[in-house]
């Protein structure tokens, strides 16, 4: 697509209040393909006071039309599904069939379970002598990430509109036409003027002035943890409410009694998805001491399979970011069986899919999150040792657990303090909730509890 070169508020593409521009750089060949406007506090501001304006209206708005509105908003995003996985393609380098089967398409299940919520939820109760009420919370301003931006994007948005609030986007800088083409849909949709408002512009200016204004009720964002505290502290010196999620350092626990093929090629397969920018990849493997170095060998084996089938990351600093944390890898004591720091070529932002043996829960590569494709496989003694070693991060956002009996595998996932944990492979839930533990977040997103996110609830007494 054609960037736009305004923003889009009230119902309208609006010359932005700077001539400022980013540039839109394709990772495949590190080319410029398009320019967006940078915008400013202004811009926000225009923006937040259209949201302000149409909120009234919006969380009046009977829940059945909301949820035909959302409708017709997946309809319009099924009917572009081929024009979003091309522009995610061009913007983040992701491969057009893994752009087609998860970046177009998990976020038209997404918006369709949203449509299918904002009718069924229960916005009223009876408690004893009560009457309490489910209302929209007011002004969302969403930050989105560029690791998966169309469906981080639909997953704010979305539940924000079935429950009758209204929205500012700021999406990434490095994928800002995905949410100019989501922009589009919403118009073509036919939601009302202000009920949804995009400013495209850099986190530190754009960004800082969304979390920042005194007309934004809740601030949802999808980030790092670094810039999730500052965002929260921001909220919380405005008493408003934030709704994080950040970053992850999941565990893929391999028990013995597993399919221990299976496990490590899925848990590689998981690993370098998205070239590894999912922030619930499980870059962690535990394996049984006993089985550990079949299951090195096994991973090995199969992340020498993607070296041609995975994309680039999104941009030269996210490149530079994880071959640092490849060499520091390295320099800690860890055995490189697959992969390194070097590119595999000589043009795009590139990383080789690297495996780590011999990975000690203290090394960094164990403890931070790389985001990129680098798997670290360390050794466990037994359950306990497995469960210390897995909680044993500031993280707690995913993990996955493989056991022979689906009841061994549930024992233990009950002890991990993660928000989420994959049971045998078990398949992505668009209605599940999504979030995590400690310094992962705080909320989930994604089906009723996303939803529960941007109402608050009001009680009346008889």
């Amino acid at each position: 697509m054609k960037a736009h070169d305004g923003m889009y508020i009230d119902g309208a593409w609006r010359p932005a209040a700077s001539g400022d521009t980013i540039d839109v750089v394709n990772p495949l060949d590190e080319q410029v393909i398009d320019r967006v406007p940078a915008g400013t506090a202004a811009d926000v501001d225009a923006a937040v006071r259209a949201a302000r304006a149409a909120l009234p209206g919006w969380a009046a708005t009977p829940p059945a039309e909301r949820a035909s509105q959302l409708a017709a908003l997946r309809d319009v995003l099924a009917a572009r599904k081929d024009e979003i996985a091309e522009t995610v393609t061009a913007e983040l380098g992701s491969p057009l069939a893994f752009s087609q089967a998860v970046h177009a398409s998990v976020p038209i299940a997404v918006a369709g379970s949203y449509a299918e919520l904002a009718a069924s939820h229960a916005f009223e109760e009876k408690v004893g002598n009560s009457t309490v009420y489910q209302e929209p919370i007011g002004v969302v301003g969403a930050i989105t990430p560029w690791n998966y931006p169309l469906h981080q994007i639909v997953a704010k948005v979305a539940p924000a509109l079935a429950a009758g609030c209204t929205v500012v986007l700021k999406p990434a800088e490095d994928t800002p036409l995905t949410a100019q083409l989501f922009a589009e849909a919403v118009d073509e949709a036919g939601i009302p003027a202000g009920v949804f408002n995009l400013v495209t512009g850099l986190g530190p200016v754009a960004g800082q002035a969304l979390a920042e204004h005194p007309g934004v009720d809740l601030v949802s964002f999808t980030g790092s943890t670094a810039v999730g505290r500052q965002i929260g502290a921001t909220a919380g010196a405005a008493v408003k409410k934030v709704a994080l999620e950040l970053g992850g350092k999941s565990a893929n626990v391999i028990l013995p009694s597993a399919d221990l093929a299976k496990a490590v090629n899925v848990g590689v397969a998981n690993v370098m998805s998205n070239s590894g920018q999912t922030c619930s990849a499980w870059t962690r493997m535990l394996v049984h001491r006993d089985q550990y170095d079949e299951a090195v060998e096994l991973a090995a084996t199969a992340a020498a399979k993607y070296g041609s089938r995975i994309g680039p990351v999104v941009n030269a600093k996210q490149r530079a970011r994880v071959r640092s944390y490849i060499e520091k890898g390295v320099a800690e004591g860890a055995r490189l069986v697959a992969g390194g720091p070097e590119s595999p070529s000589a043009q795009g932002y590139f990383i080789s899919p690297t495996v780590f043996a011999d990975v000690t829960p203290d090394m960094t590569i164990a403890q931070e999150e790389i985001f990129g494709p680098v798997l670290s496989i360390l050794r466990y003694d037994d359950e306990d040792d497995a469960v210390r070693i897995a909680n044993g991060t500031v993280y707690g956002l995913a993990g996955a657990v493989w056991a022979g009996e689906e009841a061994e595998a549930v024992a233990f996932a009950r002890r991990l303090e993660t928000g989420q944990v994959d049971i045998n492979g078990g398949r992505f839930n668009p209605r599940a909730p999504f979030g995590g533990y400690k310094q992962s977040g705080v909320g989930r997103e994604l089906g009723a509890h996303g939803l529960s996110e941007y109402l608050q609830t009001k009680s009346l007494q008889f």
